[in-house]
C-alpha cells in the first residue's frame, strides 16, 4: 500500500493543463488590423492610434469616452489608514487621484456574452 501524503487527486484532476492566456496584440498588429479594416495605410493606421491616446491623455480629467468599448475617469481617492503586512503596523495613505477605465456594456456584452 502507498504511503499518503495528502488527498488523492482524481485522473482527469492529474492530465488537467492550466488555462494560457492569448498574447495581446502588440502595436502595429493593432494598426496593421485597423489598416486593413479601414483600407489605409499602416502609417495612417498608427497616426490614428497616436491621435486617439493622445486625446485620452489630454482629456482624461473630464472623464474620456472611447464609445463601445468605454471611458477614462480621473477618481479622487481619500486619505485612508492601512497596515503594513508584514509587521502589522497601521500606516497612513495619502489622498491621490488615480485613472480608473469603465468598460462599456456594448464591450462586456461582446467580450462576455450576453446573459
Amino acid at each position: 500500500m502507498r504511503p499518503h501524503f495528502g488527498p488523492q487527486q482524481t485522473e482527469q484532476q492529474q492530465h488537467k493543463t492550466p488555462l494560457k492566456m492569448a498574447k495581446a496584440l502588440t502595436k502595429s498588429q493593432i494598426a496593421a488590423a485597423v489598416a486593413e479594416k479601414a483600407e489605409i495605410s499602416k502609417k495612417q493606421a498608427v497616426a490614428v492610434l497616436e491621435v486617439l491616446a493622445e486625446l485620452s491623455y489630454k482629456n482624461a480629467k473630464n472623464t474620456f469616452t472611447f464609445p463601445g468599448v468605454g471611458k477614462l475617469v480621473l477618481v479622487n481617492r481619500k486619505a485612508r489608514i492601512g497596515r503594513n503586512p508584514a509587521t502589522g503596523a497601521e500606516i497612513k495613505i495619502p489622498a491621490k487621484k488615480v485613472v480608473k477605465f469603465r468598460v462599456a456594456k456594448a464591450a462586456k456584452d461582446a467580450i462576455l456574452g450576453v446573459k
